[in-house]
């Protein structure tokens, strides 16, 4: 699925009436199929970008379209339509934690399902098969009949990146996946993610603080800073000088707060930022 954004402006979801827009007069095209990372210092408006996208909030100014459709000039029922064809990651899963494992996970499915077929699925899991292989692509298979509420933060986030391929969208947008996961398994994840999009052609949009991950996992690099796009480039392109210029005054969430300057040389690795819990 195609996205294109034209002069888009928005406002963080919680904020305020009269609040300072997240986004400002962002313009950006992405091709169906297409696999692009969104990286940039906390604030710049990832997530925001993403809720647009996912229609979960609507723009203050500029225009969307999805599949060449503008989903705010849609009936209720086409934009439930429009809506079943997206899938939104976002950071912290919306998992209850008293369901099992296998039903949070063919959740992915409900939008294309009817009210009977989606209530008789919490009590009777229609596709165990589908759900297991899911979550095997992510390391969890294990978890299948597990409660969400027994589980690490990293497998609750593995899970919801299952959820995502048990789905039929065709359009993947991931925000921050690797948050709740240690540098081996965020490569495993985001390998499995990649190949996922691929295997269907379907469109992936994710945003990631990893940079050093986003640039061996992604060929195209968009940039976001104070909510507008500061570039948007081949991976090929983007140099230590370009993420240094967009992670000003930021680099510690680049670099981490102990190094001093890696990126002073492109042969530095920049180490990998994780919170593992």
């Amino acid at each position: 699925m195609q996205l294109e954004l034209t002069s888009l402006s928005a406002r963080h979801l919680t904020a305020k009436p009269g609040a300072k827009a997240a986004l400002h007069t962002v313009t950006l095209l992405v091709a169906s199929g297409e696999q692009v990372a969104i990286i940039g210092p906390s604030g710049a408006g990832k997530t925001t970008l993403l809720n647009v996208v996912a229609c979960a909030q609507r723009p203050n100014a500029g225009t969307l379209i999805l599949g060449g459709l503008a989903p705010w000039s849609l009936s209720a029922d086409a934009l439930r339509a429009l809506r079943a064809a997206l899938f939104l990651a976002p950071q912290v899963p919306p998992l209850p934690p008293r369901q099992r494992v296998v039903t949070a996970v063919l959740a992915g499915r409900l939008p294309h399902q009817g009210l009977w077929a989606s209530v008789r699925s919490l009590f009777y899991p229609h596709d165990i098969a589908l759900a297991e292989r899911a979550l095997a692509r992510f390391g969890v298979a294990d978890k299948l009949f597990e409660r969400v509420d027994r589980l690490s933060g990293g497998e609750r986030q593995r899970v919801a990146l299952a959820r995502l391929v048990a789905s039929e969208a065709q359009l993947f947008l991931v925000d921050e996946p690797l948050s709740a996961l240690d540098p081996t398994r965020g490569q495993q994840a985001m390998e499995a993610l990649t190949e996922v999009a691929h295997e269907r052609q379907a469109t992936l949009v994710t945003s990631l603080h990893h940079v050093e991950i986003a640039l061996h996992h992604f060929p195209r690099i968009v940039g976001l800073r104070d909510g507008q796009i500061a570039f948007d480039l081949p991976t090929a392109r983007v140099t230590p000088d370009v993420l240094r210029a967009l992670y000003a005054q930021h680099l510690h969430e680049l670099t981490g707060p102990a190094a001093t300057s890696p990126l002073d040389s492109p042969d530095v690795v920049v180490p990998v930022v994780m919170h593992c819990r």
